[in-house]
């Protein structure tokens, strides 16, 4: 193992391969390329099979080919968001998969590069934009935004208690002048915090930075779409991973995989099943599967990772 490699090993990688059962024959999707540590370890494991990388920022597939090395020629590199999925199979002529992957966390290149201002760590132009095509940054929530819908999204994405109080202020400041970099931000969160709020052992940007991050990307809406499109498209006895690192992912990473698992939607009351939906997955794991202590040890980044497995019926 290269040096590389044993600074960046991806978040439960050994159970993400046991949980997807790779055939060397298979078609595979990565639906969350970044830094290829997964990919690599399912190409590896192809013969004849085929693996599908995605990601919407085009750095990470740009850098894929160092990453992926020889496994490269059973790889197709697709610049798209994973939400995409069936325009992205209905492109590539493929009808189904044998397993889909997906890590829905911040990759961490991205974190670390104070041009894309992902961190409240380090001074940047308030972008955070995993795909720099988009149009909507950060700076035209910041700045745009109406003052309650600043407080739903502190509220409801970044679970933030003080969102009312930090709202108000970034209205307040934004008035005076418009607010560019993430320091600036920062420094209108921290003004618009009590005290005590201040000598918690969490950074107190760190909840709103989420927040804005993930109205951005349209990051949970993304999700549900995801889920919904990827277990259709998967084969009979085909497998969906999702690793998620945070309760409100996580949530509907759940919720959608049981009703997949139910099938019947009839209200509770129906003495009997009218609406005839049959169960499409089943689900491989009743609780999320979570990283050892060891890997704890190595990467604390991981703690908070959840990943939930369902094989298709």
């Amino acid at each position: 193992m290269n040096e590389q490699e044993f600074v960046h090993r991806p978040v439960l990688l050994d159970e993400c391969i046991d949980a997807l059962a790779i055939r060397p024959d298979g078609i595979y999707l990565d639906g969350t390329l970044g830094r290829a540590g997964h990919s690599r370890e399912i190409a590896r494991r192809l013969t004849t099979g085929r693996l599908i990388c995605v990601d919407r920022d085009q750095a990470a597939l740009d850098a894929a080919a160092d990453k992926l090395g020889e496994q490269m020629e059973r790889v197709t590199l697709v610049h798209s968001n994973f939400d995409r999925l069936d325009e992205i199979l209905d492109t590539l002529g493929i009808g189904g998969v044998n397993g889909m992957l997906f890590d829905l966390g911040v990759s961490s290149p991205q974190l670390d590069d104070p041009a894309r201002g992902f961190s409240y760590m380090q001074d940047a132009p308030l972008d955070m934009r995993m795909d720099r095509t988009d149009t909507l940054t950060a700076r035209t929530v910041v700045n745009e935004w109406p003052q309650e819908e600043l407080r739903r999204i502190l509220y409801q994405y970044g679970e933030e208690r003080y969102a009312p109080a930090i709202a108000a202020a970034i209205v307040r400041a934004r008035d005076q002048k418009t607010i560019e970099t993430t320091l600036e931000l920062v420094d209108v969160i921290r003004c618009a915090m009590p005290p005590a709020a201040l000598r918690e052992k969490q950074h107190p940007a760190k909840r709103t930075f989420q927040a804005v991050r993930i109205a951005v990307n349209d990051e949970l809406a993304a999700v549900d779409r995801m889920v919904g499109a990827a277990v259709p498209r998967l084969v009979s006895g085909g497998r969906l991973a999702v690793i998620s690192f945070h309760s409100l992912e996580d949530r509907i990473v759940k919720n959608a995989l049981a009703a997949f698992a139910k099938g019947c939607t009839c209200p509770p009351d129906f003495p009997v099943c009218v609406c005839g939906k049959k169960p499409s997955v089943r689900l491989v794991h009743k609780k999320p599967i979570v990283s050892g202590a060891r890997e704890l040890e190595e990467n604390p980044r991981a703690r908070s990772a959840k990943l939930r497995v369902a094989e298709k019926l």
